[in-house]
């Protein structure tokens, strides 16, 4: 590569980050803070083109696995290594987090690809098959993991005993493995849109997209340490306004959604709708198919209590916000209302949150 493209801002800003972050600086003044953020956007910004360009040259749909596999992966790293130093005052961490992501990713994330594909194109079109494809994955791996536990009996409470958590991590990695299968392997054309001018799109070379895809990773490791680094400073701000403690993991887990966001609005925007709902869904169905059986096994492991199953008003708003995406993705085709009603679901469950 020429020095010219090295540098670019997309590799400027993560060296930048990740030198800042080890400073000591975050944390000591709203000036640094600010700084932060700052830092923290032009990484999300950066992990997007670094994730494009790594899409480019593997294709559909792996460009999108890798992404949400990379965010899954770390999002998991984050959760355990604060369950673990919490101990028993974070037995509802993974649950919330989990369910913060969900809501973002189904009623956020898409609802904005929706809307601004439809404000851009009026109509767009993708492959019904792929939709129900990943539903049909969500929303078993949904009810067994956040509603079913509230209905076991061998413990009292939104829990699950240890023998039920082994099952239900199982469960899960079945169904995510089997959905991978599928998506990569026996059903790959349900997930891909055929390009009409395949000779338009550069294709980078094979040391670009290995620089990419380590620099991909640099950007989301830091941008998550970041978003806990700025925390307390968000608790902070959260408590200051009034507002419920719970706030802060809806606003670390739109801090950590970000790469994934931004890269599906461009998408939709560039009429690659097909893309943006494999992003977006992807994530959702990686976020919680795969954190579950991971905090399972460090729980059994460390002993910490896991509570999994939702409260009614929270079981209620994922029931909506399922139900709308499934009427919204079942022609085949979108426009604004959709995404109009999906944002409205997500401005709905942040008010609850913020006022339950």
């Amino acid at each position: 590569m020429r020095l010219k493209e090295l540098l670019h801002y997309t590799y400027i800003f993560p060296i930048l980050a990740v030198g800042y972050y080890f400073s000591g600086f975050m944390g000591s003044g709203v000036f640094n803070d600010i700084l932060a953020g700052i830092l923290l956007i032009g990484s999300v910004l950066s992990a997007v083109h670094h994730a494009e360009v790594v899409a480019h040259k593997v294709g559909e749909p792996f460009g999108t696995i890798i992404l949400a596999l990379c965010i899954t992966i770390i999002e998991v790293a984050l959760i355990i290594s604060l369950m673990v130093a919490g101990g028993d005052q974070a037995i509802t961490l993974a649950r919330d987090t989990v369910f913060a992501a969900v809501m973002l990713i189904l009623n956020g994330i898409l609802g904005i690809c929706i809307l601004a594909g439809g404000f851009k194109y009026h109509e767009q079109f993708f492959a019904r098959t792929s939709a129900t494809t990943y539903l049909v994955s969500i929303v078993s791996i949904l009810i067994l993991t956040l509603v079913l536990p509230n209905f076991t009996s061998s413990v009292n409470g939104p829990f699950y005993n240890e023998a039920q958590l082994i099952f239900i991590s199982i469960a899960c990695l079945v169904i995510y493995g089997v959905f991978l299968m599928v998506q990569t392997v026996r059903h790959r054309s349900y997930f891909i849109v055929p390009d009409e001018h395949p000779e338009e799109h550069y294709i980078p070379s094979l040391p670009k997209t290995l620089i990419s895809f380590i620099f991909l990773v640099i950007c989301l490791v830091i941008v998550v340490l970041m978003a806990k680094g700025l925390s307390d400073t968000i608790e902070g701000m959260v408590q200051s306004l009034g507002a419920p403690k719970s706030l802060v993991g809806v606003i670390i887990a739109a801090v950590v959604l970000l790469p994934e966001g931004v890269a599906a609005i461009r998408a939709a925007r560039a009429n690659q709708i097909q893309s943006s709902l494999n992003l977006a869904l992807g994530s959702a169905l990686a976020s919680i198919g795969l954190t579950i059986p991971a905090v399972s096994a460090v729980c059994i492991m460390y002993d910490i209590p896991l509570v999994l199953g939702l409260d009614k008003k929270d079981i209620i708003l994922l029931s909506l916000s399922v139900f709308i995406v499934m009427l919204s993705l079942s022609r085949g085709k979108t426009n604004v209302l959709y995404g109009t009603v999906l944002l409205v679901n997500l401005a709905a469950y942040i008010f609850t949150v913020i006022v339950p």
